[in-house]
């Protein structure tokens, strides 16, 4: 078996907005398709199977989720560019030890951790 990637899908209430985010903020490069929608390019991504549910700022529902974060290596300074840009965030940066973390909030109420590993 040839797994050659990771496909996600984010819904939000606000799509167009969202897709704007992810072009004109984080400038991904994209496919538009005639029927208005768009396919983004990331980087590269890893997946840790967890026991979860979240333990951070991410909204809990009544069953275990999954999460989608960006990972970067200055996240003072990433958060600061993203806000200055427009991009809500939930507090500020916390050390979890293993690596700071931050809940970002992107339109239609997508949330999304951005994580700085530790060293």
């Amino acid at each position: 078996m040839a797994i050659t990637g990771l496909h996600t899908l984010l819904y939000s209430s606000e799509v167009d907005a969202f897709r704007a985010v992810m072009h004109d903020v984080f400038e991904f490069p994209h496919v538009e398709f005639d029927n208005g929608f768009m396919l983004f390019d990331c980087p590269p991504a890893t997946m840790e199977p967890h026991p979860g549910p979240p333990d951070f700022d991410v909204h809990r529902g009544d069953r275990i989720t999954h999460e989608v974060g960006f990972v970067c290596d200055d996240i003072d300074a990433t958060v600061a560019e993203l806000r200055n840009k427009g991009i809500e965030f939930r507090g500020e940066p916390k050390d979890e030890g293993w690596g700071k973390v931050i809940v970002m909030v992107l339109p239609g109420g997508v949330e999304m951790v951005v994580y700085e590993p530790s060293d």
